[in-house]
């Protein structure tokens, strides 16, 4: 098994993202602009992910990386875990880029919500059937149902534009770059798999 360093990458990418929000997010400059917008720079595509738009967006998001990315770092080390992390972070923004281009929106995209859903998918594949229990949903779930059914809920969001102002397909692009890392890295759906 991989020995994590100390402290652990998810906890430095949480204070991070604390801080970021302390400081009021910085700079808009951060955020990641369509490319049509004149605000787009390359940077965007990672830096998005450290500004929060509210308490309830930064504290979901970081709670979220606290369940998630602990146990995932431990099992395959900091150095995977980071690159995991930032391909999930950039595949989302460049989804959204993509869907904003397509639809023609035009706002800026903030939020560490597509690298959690990339994390997500990888606790769902190294641990199906654990259970995870949430505030929101007052019954356990095995964590492979929890995923599909996420997955599934913000494509029909996305779709019908229901909850608008939520980057319905950022969060599937994590989602989906997370898989395509995965797949590289030997996990095929329906396998058992442990790195």
């Amino acid at each position: 098994m991989p020995q994590v360093t100390q402290p652990p990458a998810s906890l430095g990418i949480i204070g991070a993202c604390v801080v970021v929000f302390l400081l009021h997010n910085v700079s808009g400059e951060l955020a990641l602009w369509p490319i049509s917008s004149g605000h787009f720079a390359p940077w965007q595509l990672i830096t998005y992910g450290f500004l929060h738009g509210g308490l309830n967006h930064i504290f979901f998001n970081m709670f979220a990386l606290w369940m998630f990315g602990l146990p995932i770092e431990k099992a395959i080390g900091t150095r995977r875990f980071v690159i995991y992390y930032l391909v999930c972070t950039v595949g989302a923004g460049i989804t959204q880029i993509l869907v904003q281009q397509a639809t023609g929106a035009f706002y800026p995209t903030i939020g560490a919500s597509g690298a959690v859903f990339g994390l997500l998918l990888a606790f769902g594949v190294m641990w199906p059937d654990s259970r995870i229990f949430l505030i929101f949903l007052p019954i356990p779930i095995k964590a492979k149902w929890f995923v599909l059914i996420y997955a599934a809920a913000e494509l029909v969001f996305g779709l019908t534009n229901a909850m608008p102002n939520i980057a319905h397909f950022a969060h599937l692009g994590g989602l989906f770059f997370g898989a395509a890392v995965l797949w590289t890295w030997g996990w095929r759906p329906g396998s058992t798999w442990r790195f």
